[in-house]
């Protein structure tokens, strides 16, 4: 056993992160149904990462246009040497 620091500190139910997280059944069936109650919107998702992961679609469709945006803008000699160098830094 290690010395040094005492056991009640590092568990994991005390971390701020473990706190914000929504209590879930422990049982695997109980959880399945759980999973299936959220899918098909009988109970709501009440997981934090909800509104990460809608946040992280705008943003995927942001990037998209952006990036065609931009590869319009730009002139085949340019795309061209991007290309290049996005080739020697991937595969030297």
């Amino acid at each position: 056993m290690k010395s040094g620091g005492s056991s009640a500190a590092r568990r994991p139910c005390d971390t701020p992160a473990m706190a914000n997280r929504p209590k879930r059944p422990a049982d695997f069936s109980q959880l399945g149904k759980l999973v299936v109650d959220i899918l098909t919107g009988e109970r709501p998702n009440d997981s934090p990462r909800g509104s990460e992961i809608r946040i992280s679609k705008v943003r995927r469709v942001a990037a998209k246009k952006g990036g065609k945006a931009r590869a319009k803008k730009l002139s085949p000699r340019k795309r061209k040497a991007i290309a290049k160098k996005a080739a020697r830094a991937r595969w030297g």
